[in-house]
């Protein structure tokens, strides 16, 4: 059941919902109208391996160089991002 980005065409909010079917028409929740417009989204996730095996992103990750007290990503300089 993944949640979905929306955008509402009557009073322009965008809000977030969780879809149990692609066909159910989901109702704008500041306003209540179903015309509503799904957006793109993008997502990335880490699925093993090494440096740059994401999925859904539109570049490979550029690997960070250490810096002592490790990398954005964490703060040991002991997780697989860290080189």
């Amino acid at each position: 059941m993944p949640i979905f980005e929306y955008t509402c065409k009557k009073c322009k909010k965008q809000f977030e919902e969780l879809v149990f079917s692609q066909d159910e028409a989901v109702a704008c929740p500041h306003c209540g109208s179903t015309k509503t417009e799904k957006l793109m989204s993008c997502c990335r996730s880490k699925m093993g391996g090494g440096p740059g095996d994401s999925v859904g992103s539109a570049a490979p990750a550029a690997p960070s160089a250490p810096s002592g007290g490790g990398c954005a990503g964490c703060s040991g300089g002991s997780c697989s991002s860290c080189h």
